[in-house]
């Protein structure tokens, strides 16, 4: 709005509707369901679209999420209610929560797919009734791919085809943190000095232009631009049959797979053979572009066509002006047209190229079709008529600019986000690798041994509790541990760890020594496996969470980045807390079965005719095949091991794993993991 021409616009309308005020400015007399916003890719619903939402449903309070927080401190508050009682009304407030965020994710997952996503465009429906991504740059189908957090299933809902389950993000990792994994990066194209800057910014590769092997004598027009799409779709016939005439190939580009179909019933209705390539016939596509230089060949596709080919030109073609390609509408980044271009001229063969557009474009509606549509109204050009100036090319390239300084800097943007992420992952990939390789496997269970050692002291000694202690160490790591109360002041904290840390050491090897070390090797690599996995799983969802709502921080005068390096910073601590702690447990109390029992003191192993896991997460290790060949234990063995053959013993039970999101079970109304966690 702070442009001069933009403003001189303003004004002049004021001016003709103030001249009479028996005129009224256009207005919208009825309130909107909902509002889109293209340039952002969201939409929201309105007061009025809420109502008549919730006016067909039985829950009237449909879209209202509760207020937490406040809800629980009246709880607290309550003293009519038990502890039990309040306990249940948080699990209530919760379970609603959960249930009206889901239901109004759901609905706004719907509402996106029925008014941004168009069928043919941004996705197609398969012969099987699948819904397939198509690639908005290049046109082709991008399989195994799908739209995430719900999207893809709004669409399935859209399309009526079978709606698949929502996938889980194992690993993520933007393509700018990938390329800069490689020590040595380097690049070819022909479209790259549009980008120069980028590529410095975010890889400090300078761009270096080289020469053509032959002069370019491709002609390159000027823009065409009509009203409508409508008279843009006409005149695009209009060329087609003139440079036929001429014997000349043409290559006719499309932004999408609807487009190029609609083009192509109008060239059957003039009778016009032609070939159509697109996300849907893209088997023939090697056949296709071979035949697009043939003279009077008529081609229409998609940004899939003939990028990087040279396409062979037929006998007299050449005399005849070479290939011709006409451009259906300018995309967002002038990359993608000069892609369109190139295919005509290459190695110093004639061509020309045009495009036409329309103010119905996408590009031109929203970036720059204002200013064009002021000029054509101040020449009085009619339906049909067309204008064509450098300058209307000039102002098109311009808002192509502005829209990729716009995606650069949400690129840049994400980057910073991913930046933060990168150092997490670089950790997690570490400890990943060091499990599978099981090089320096072992290092790492020591030293998460010694950090939770560290946390379970400084957790049982400032109250004394020397019983709690005990009781910790026999349940989860199954050592038994003894200190008199004596010892335990005289040797102080840093002692009491050193003995803790000892203890545990011990019983590790003693468990190594009896079950062998190729089974606890194998042990220690599936435990440690399997719990990053799950945990890292998790933590990516939570991150996800976080990105998508740290932004509101900026109302609060906070800086939503700094926020977020903050937000991910605690959760990547108890993420590693978590790691620790569920690792070193499970690589204590996991054995194989038909192992003697090791000699302790005072804990005592479970043994089962199948290896039995103590923690639900662990189930199917797969270690019993390995030990299964093992000699029974003599009778000699057990009587040096000091008795009889012990009797069968249940396994050790650890009970239902409590959400780190979820109430924590203490009834103190913090989540768990801000509790007992």
């Amino acid at each position: 709005l702070s442009e001069p021409a933009n403003k001189r616009l303003m004004q002049s309308t004021e001016m003709e509707y103030f001249r009479d005020q028996s005129r009224r400015m256009h207005e919208i007399d009825d309130e909107l369901y909902y509002s889109i916003d293209e340039k952002n890719h969201s939409v929201n619903l309105s007061e009025k679209g809420r109502e008549m939402l919730t006016g067909a449903a039985s829950d009237k309070n449909f879209f209202v999420i509760p207020d937490v927080g406040t809800e629980i401190s009246i709880f607290e508050n309550d003293q009519t209610l038990s502890e039990a009682d309040k306990q249940k009304k948080k699990d209530e407030l919760n379970l609603l929560y959960a249930e009206r965020s889901e239901r109004i994710h759901i609905v706004n997952q719907l509402i996106k797919a029925y008014s941004l996503y168009e069928k043919d465009e941004e996705y197609v429906v398969s012969d099987d009734g699948k819904v397939m991504i198509v690639d908005e740059f290049t046109g082709r189908l991008m399989h195994g791919r799908r739209f995430s957090d719900g999207l893809h299933q709004a669409l399935e809902a859209k399309e009526g085809v079978k709606v698949e389950r929502d996938m889980q993000t194992l690993a993520t990792i933007t393509l700018q943190n990938y390329f800069r994994l490689y020590k040595k990066l380097a690049g070819m194209t022909g479209t790259a000095e549009t980008e120069a800057s980028e590529f410095f910014d975010i890889y400090k590769l300078d761009c270096i232009v080289v020469p053509t092997n032959k002069p370019m004598v491709r002609d390159d027009s000027d823009d065409v631009v009509y009203r409508t799409i409508r008279e843009k779709y006409n005149a695009v016939i209009e060329e087609i049959e003139e440079m036929r005439k001429q014997g000349r190939p043409v290559l006719v580009g499309t932004t999408s797979v609807d487009v190029s179909e609609t083009l192509s019933r109008m060239l059957k209705r003039k009778g016009i053979p032609h070939n159509v390539l697109n996300a849907k016939q893209h088997q023939r596509e090697a056949e296709i572009v071979t035949n697009a230089g043939l003279p009077a060949n008529v081609t229409i596709a998609t940004n899939m066509a003939g990028r990087g080919t040279d396409i062979k030109l037929g006998p007299g073609v050449r005399d005849a002006g070479g290939l011709h390609i006409v451009g259906t509408e300018r995309h967002e980044a002038r990359r993608i047209d000069r892609q369109l271009r190139g295919r005509a001229g290459r190695q110093g063969n004639p061509g020309s190229s045009k495009f036409f557009l329309s103010l119905e474009d996408d590009l031109m509606r929203l970036f720059g079709s204002d200013r064009i549509a002021g000029i054509m109204q101040r020449l009085g050009l009619k339906e049909g008529e067309v204008i064509q100036h450098p300058m209307i090319t000039r102002s098109v390239e311009r808002a192509q600019k502005k829209v990729e300084e716009n995606n650069f800097s949400i690129r840049k943007r994400l980057l910073e986000y991913d930046n933060v992420m990168n150092q997490q992952r670089e950790v997690i990939y570490t400890r990943r690798k060091h499990a599978l390789l099981g090089e320096r496997l072992r290092d790492d269970i020591l030293v998460m041994l010694k950090d939770y050692v560290d946390s379970l002291v400084e957790k049982y000694y400032e109250e004394g509790d020397i019983e709690g202690l005990k009781t910790d160490l026999r349940v989860n790591l199954l050592v038994d541990f003894v200190i008199t109360p004596d010892r335990w002041q005289q040797i102080g904290k840093d002692g009491v760890n050193e003995e803790v840390y000892k203890a545990a050491v011990e019983f590790y090897k003693r468990k190594e020594e009896r079950i062998g070390s190729q089974n606890m090797a194998m042990l220690e690599k599936m435990v440690t496996l399997q719990v990053i996995d799950e945990k890292w799983k998790d933590h990516l969802r939570e991150m996800d969470d976080l990105k998508e709502g740290i932004h509101m921080r900026a109302y609060g005068q906070k800086d939503p980045l700094i926020e977020y390096k903050g937000e991910s910073f605690r959760m990547f601590t108890e993420l590693i807390g978590m790691l620790t702690t569920e690792t070193i447990q499970l690589v204590f109390k996991l054995f194989p079965a038909e192992q003697q029992q090791i000699p302790l003191r005072r804990a005592r192993v479970p043994r089962q005719e199948e290896m039995q896991l103590t923690h639900q997460e662990a189930i199917g290790m797969g270690l019993s095949a390995s030990v299964a060949n093992r000699e029974p234990v003599s009778s000699e063995e057990v009587q040096r091991s000091g008795g009889e053959r012990p009797k069968k013993m249940q396994p050790i039970k650890v009970g239902d794993k409590v959400g780190r999101n979820e109430p924590c079970p203490c009834g103190s109304g913090k989540k768990y993991k801000h509790c007992h966690g």
